[in-house]
C-alpha cells in the first residue's frame, strides 16, 4: 500500500516573526508525530512542516537545529493542508498595521489557503494576517486580551472569544497566547492523524490529577492544613492502594467507626470506600499500561489484584474497556517488537570482553 501523503504545515517566518514560538509548534508536531507511530507503527500518518516566507516559498535553512528540524519536518511535493502565522515581535499596534501592509503577500497567502479549503492558524497578533485576507470575516476567534480593542477597531465584523485560549471555527484555528499552541496542535493532530493520536498527544500535553496522582503514588496528594476525617481517609488508601481493603482499618486511621466512614464517603464522593479504592487501583492501572509492558496479571498484581480476571471486570466498569484493549489504544511506548537493537561499538566492545573472558582459565 502506497504511504499516505503527510499532511503539510507552512510556517510563515518573517523578520519581525517570534520564531521561538514557530520552533515551539514544531515541537509539538514532532511529539504528535511520536505518538501516531506508538499507536499506528509504520502505517501512521504524518504531519510535516516547512518554514515560507510571506510568498510560500521555502526558505533556505541555516546550519544547525533549524536545518535538523526542516529535513525532518519535509513533505516532498505534497502542498501545504495549513499555514501557520506565528506573532510578531512589535511593540504596538500601529506598527503591527505597518508591518501588515509591508507584508501584504502573506495575508493574500491566508485568503488562497481559505479558498481552497485549506485551514489557516495563527498565534497572537499573528492574527492580523488572517483578518487582512478578507476571507474570515464574522468569524470567531482567541486573542490575547491586550490586542481585543485594537482588532475591533480594525475589523468589527470579528468576535473575540473573551476567556478563551483556543478556538476553532471552520478554518481558522486560532491560539491567544504561547501556553495554547498546545490546543492548536492537537486539532491539527486530529485533522491529519485522526482520533488515536490526537487523544495521545492531549495526553502527554494536558495535565491529569488521576495520572498524577497514581505515577507518584499518591503519597502527597492530601496537603497537611487538609485534616479531616474523609481527607486522612482518603491518604491513609492513597498511600497503600496495592494491599488488600479492611474497612476496620480504614476506620481507624480515620479515627471514626465504619459506619461513620461509609456514611462520610456517601455523603462527600457518592460512593463507598471499596469502590474509592478500585478507581485508584485503576488508575495506577492506567498509568503501568500505558508507560510499561508487564503483562495484564503482573498490572493486576501491582495495584491490588491477585485474581486477573476480577482485575479485568473492575478495570472494563471503570474504564469502559478492557486492560488489553486500553494499552492497545493509550500505549505511550512502542511494542516490543518495534525495538530498536543496538549495533553500534559499543555492543561489540562489550561482546568482545565477554569473548575474552570466555577464553580465560576458570571462567565459569
Amino acid at each position: 500500500m502506497p504511504a499516505q501523503p503527510p499532511f503539510v504545515v507552512e510556517i510563515a517566518v518573517l523578520p519581525e516573526s517570534a520564531m521561538g514560538h514557530a520552533l515551539a509548534l514544531v515541537e509539538l508536531l514532532r511529539t504528535a508525530n511520536l505518538m501516531a507511530g506508538l499507536r499506528l507503527g509504520a502505517r501512521a500518518p504524518r504531519l510535516a512542516w516547512r518554514f515560507v516566507d510571506a510568498l510560500g516559498q521555502p526558505l533556505r535553512a541555516e546550519e544547525g537545529l533549524l536545518q535538523a528540524l526542516a529535513l525532518e519536518g519535509q513533505g516532498g511535493d505534497s502542498p501545504a493542508a495549513a499555514l501557520f502565522i506565528a506573532p510578531l515581535h512589535l511593540a504596538d499596534i500601529p506598527t503591527l498595521r505597518q508591518a501588515v501592509q509591508r507584508h501584504a503577500a502573506l495575508a493574500r497567502r491566508a485568503a488562497l489557503m481559505v479558498d481552497t479549503g485549506r485551514r489557516v492558524c495563527t498565534l497572537g497578533n499573528g492574527a492580523w494576517f488572517a483578518t487582512h485576507s478578507g476571507r474570515l470575516d464574522g468569524r470567531r476567534l482567541a486573542l490575547a486580551w491586550y490586542y481585543v480593542a485594537g482588532l475591533r477597531r480594525d475589523f468589527p465584523t470579528l468576535t473575540p472569544e473573551a476567556g478563551q485560549g483556543f478556538c476553532e471555527d471552520g478554518p481558522w484555528l486560532s491560539a491567544a497566547y504561547p501556553a495554547d499552541l498546545g490546543p492548536l496542535a492537537i486539532a491539527l493532530a486530529q485533522h491529519a492523524l485522526g482520533t488515536e493520536p490526537a487523544a495521545a498527544l492531549a495526553a502527554v500535553l494536558q495535565p491529569d490529577r488521576d495520572r498524577e496522582l497514581a505515577a507518584a503514588q499518591a503519597s502527597h496528594a492530601i496537603p497537611n492544613t487538609r485534616d479531616s476525617t474523609l481527607a486522612r481517609a482518603l491518604a491513609w488508601m492513597e498511600q497503600r492502594v496495592e494491599q488488600p481493603y479492611d474497612l476496620a482499618a480504614l476506620a481507624t486511621a480515620a479515627a471514626v467507626s465504619a459506619r461513620t466512614l461509609l456514611r462520610h464517603f456517601q455523603q462527600e464522593l457518592g460512593h463507598s470506600p471499596l469502590d474509592h479504592l478500585h478507581g485508584l487501583r485503576c488508575a495506577r492501572a492506567r498509568v503501568l499500561l500505558e508507560i510499561t509492558l508487564e503483562s495484564v496479571p503482573t498490572v493486576a498484581l501491582a495495584c491490588g489484584y491477585t485474581d486477573p480476571a476480577a482485575f479485568r471486570r473492575v478495570f472494563a466498569r471503570h474504564t469502559g474497556l478492557t486492560p488489553t484493549a486500553y494499552r492497545q489504544r493509550h500505549a505511550l511506548r512502542a511494542p516490543r517488537r518495534r525495538w530498536r537493537v543496538d549495533t553500534g561499538a559499543s555492543v561489540d566492545t562489550a561482546l568482545s570482553a565477554l569473548r575474552s573472558a570466555a577464553k580465560k582459565p576458570g571462567t565459569p
